[in-house]
C-alpha cells in the first residue's frame, strides 16, 4: 500500500510540476515511470514474488 501512495502522491506533488513546465508534454515520462515501477513492485508483492536486484539468474532451487 506505501509503494503506490507513494506514487500517487509523487503524482500529485507540487514538484512534480517542474519536468512539465521545463520539458512540456516530455515532462509527464518521470510520471509514468514511477508510476509503472509501482505498479511492479505492487504486482510482485501481491502475487508473491521477491523484487531481484537486477541479477539476472534464477533463484537456486530447493534441495532435499
Amino acid at each position: 500500500m506505501l509503494v503506490a501512495a507513494a506514487a500517487v502522491l509523487y503524482g500529485l506533488s507540487p514538484l512534480d510540476v517542474i519536468p512539465e513546465l521545463l520539458t512540456g508534454p516530455l515532462g509527464l515520462t518521470d510520471d509514468l515511470a514511477v508510476w509503472l515501477g509501482s505498479a511492479v513492485a505492487v504486482w510482485k508483492l501481491l502475487s508473491g514474488r521477491e523484487p531481484r536486484s537486477g541479477d539476472a539468474t534464477p533463484p537456486p532451487s530447493p534441495t532435499r
